[in-house]
């Protein structure tokens, strides 16, 4: 019996990705604007952000996201005292699809930021390139480290997914009805991000495992491989990198010095602290705060960059 192929439609394809992006910010960030001839994407990952589009100034918190069509000349400014940390993302894309995202600002979900998750992570094991850097005009690979198979095609795998399931989602037509989740899984994210603000309102005490359970009726194994699943760290190494990424945004606000915040995050020494920043972050609370301080700086406007044959 002979078989005829049927080639997949693709109704949504990433031609090149420009840049990939996770930048932290000091709370009076305030860049000059940009304009480029490719899609971007910007997510607010934590603190507030106001980005203005001609004479609209939309304000975006946590888990919000904005596109800008190519052309379109926007501002991004940290908002109040929050500082902000940002995920943006470039890429070229010519399917029709892509008006769905014109002039659209949505509200991202566990998947989505799954997603978004796993682009930066992919594209940190690609290339080489700093990925808070907003200057950064080209991904560069990564030649000092093995890469991991398929990580580059990951990157392009994800961000399609991430869109795709955008549209699905933001679809009044029946055609485009978002992938069903069992509802063993709705509850296992529903639990895990319940978890989460849990411990982000305690993230100035001692917390243990034991007293996460009684707190959020689950079982100690349970707990664990949740976190596991979810994350890929215990709950304990987990709620530490909390604790640091919460000194990160203390140290970008200013207002306190190191010893009030290792206080203030309820560790028991500024000496501990240093060291535990320093394992997570791979630098000093010293080398983090000079970093982060020219990123506050307005930059040079970004010019309309010419598409070429293809961070954070």
């Amino acid at each position: 019996m002979s078989h005829e192929s049927t080639a997949p439609r693709k109704e949504l394809v990433i031609d090149n990705i420009f840049f990939i992006r996770y930048s932290e910010h000091m709370n009076d960030y305030m860049p000059e604007g940009e304009c480029y001839d490719f899609w971007k994407l910007l997510c607010v990952d934590k603190g507030t952000a106001n980005v203005s589009v001609g004479s609209d100034i939309h304000t975006l918190n946590k888990d919000s996201i904005i596109f800008h069509q190519p052309g379109e000349l926007h501002h991004v400014r940290a908002k109040g005292e929050i500082s902000p940390s940002l995920i943006s993302i470039g890429w070229e894309c010519h399917s029709a699809a892509m008006d769905f995202f014109r002039c659209k600002i949505l509200e991202i979900g566990p998947s989505e930021r799954t997603l978004l998750g796993n682009i930066v992570k992919e594209a940190r094991l690609a290339y080489s390139c700093r990925f808070n850097d907003q200057s950064c005009q080209k991904l560069i690979r990564r030649q000092d480290a093995p890469v991991p198979f398929g990580s580059e095609q990951l990157v392009h795998i994800y961000l399609q997914q991430l869109l795709i399931q955008l549209i699905r989602n933001g679809s009044t037509d029946s055609t485009f009805a978002a992938i069903p989740k069992s509802a063993r899984k709705r509850g296992e994210d529903e639990l895990f991000y319940k978890i989460i603000s849990y411990m982000e309102e305690h993230i100035y005490e001692h917390l243990s495992i034991p007293q996460i359970c009684k707190d959020n009726l689950i079982g100690r194994s349970l707990l664990q491989q949740l976190f596991r699943d979810n994350t890929g760290y215990g709950i304990i190494d987990y709620f530490s990198l909390m604790k640091i990424n919460a000194a990160k945004r203390l140290i970008r606000e200013g207002q306190m010095n190191f010893s009030q915040i290792a206080d203030y995050l309820g560790y028991n020494s500024i000496h501990y602290f240093s060291r535990q920043f320093k394992k997570l972050v791979q630098m000093t609370p010293s080398e983090y705060a000079a970093s982060v301080r020219p990123a506050a700086q307005p930059q040079e406007s970004s010019p309309v960059l010419p598409s070429p044959a293809h961070n954070s």
